[in-house]
């Protein structure tokens, strides 16, 4: 039975594996195809993509980009986007620009609590220019100031706690649109996630179908069954493709496995075909 995998991250943004490595990890889980969909950055998916030819496994060009939605983030995953358009590629330096005013401020805050952290060791363990809270959080627990990234976010990085900044981000409109502009498909990530304060999720996937949405993550690691279920009700209503992944990092989420997330995930292979349909037509 083939297996998707369409959310998956490297060390190209903030997961711990190298592409080569996840395309390793996906052989050894029966993935038959996947997505590299690293934040705000494609350089990851020519070395996937190389990886995956060894073993036969189709790699799919993707990203994942966060957009601001009220004040809370939403997160819209692009498939077969074309990652050598010049625009796309602005539009996504501007983006790792805007981590690079973020973090510092991020640093200070731990900083004024007495944590001895600096931002050129974040910048050190991250490796790459796609720096975020996660690659913070990395640190915070080599440091042994936390256990897991998990508690790094809950007492120190998340909406809400001592050491968080807000980050200058696009509409989802507008990350939607520059998917699009790149020859990309558009889709809403892990909805389980979204925090809508006007109506209900059904009328924010509506509204975002308006303009220019595509599909939605249905399968995911931290799902539910009913929430599968809902989300898959919820993509056929309005004629939506259905997607789904494990959303892989590697270190900071050491409980998500690559094709199977926390054990039960299976995405169809089945539903590459439609994708792919679709990403033809553009």
């Amino acid at each position: 039975m083939s297996r998707l995998d369409l959310h998956l991250h490297t060390t190209h943004s903030d997961g711990s594996f190298t592409p080569t490595e996840v395309i390793d990890l996906a052989q050894k889980a029966g993935v038959t195809a996947l997505a590299i969909t690293d934040h705000d950055i494609t350089t990851g998916v020519l070395e996937a993509t190389v990886a995956g030819q060894k073993h036969g496994i189709d790699v799919i060009p993707g990203i994942e980009i966060s957009s601001l939605l009220g004040n809370s983030e939403l997160h819209i995953l692009g498939y077969f986007l074309d990652c050598q358009d010049a625009q796309l590629n602005e539009r996504l330096v501007l983006l790792r620009e805007s981590r690079h005013r973020r973090n510092p401020k991020i640093i200070e805050r731990l900083q004024a609590a007495g944590i001895d952290i600096t931002y050129e060791e974040v910048r050190a363990l991250a490796g790459t220019d796609s720096v975020g809270r996660p690659h913070i959080a990395r640190v915070l627990m080599e440091k042994r100031v936390v256990a897991s990234a998990k508690e790094a976010f809950d007492q120190w990085l998340a909406d809400g706690r001592p050491a968080y900044v807000p980050r200058e981000l696009p509409t989802p409109s507008e990350a939607m649109q520059w998917i699009r502009a790149a020859k990309g498909i558009p889709v809403l990530a892990h909805p389980t996630w979204v925090k809508t304060t006007e109506g209900t999720l059904t009328d924010l996937v509506r509204r975002l179908k308006a303009e220019g949405l595509d599909g939605v993550e249905v399968h995911y690691s931290t799902h539910t069954p009913r929430q599968t279920r809902d989300y898959l009700a919820l993509a056929k209503q309005l004629d939506l493709l259905i997607t789904g992944g494990s959303d892989f990092h590697g270190l900071t989420k050491p409980d998500i496995e690559v094709g199977v997330g926390k054990g039960a995930l299976h995405v169809p292979g089945s539903l590459l075909d439609k994708l792919k349909a679709a990403a033809s037509r553009l």
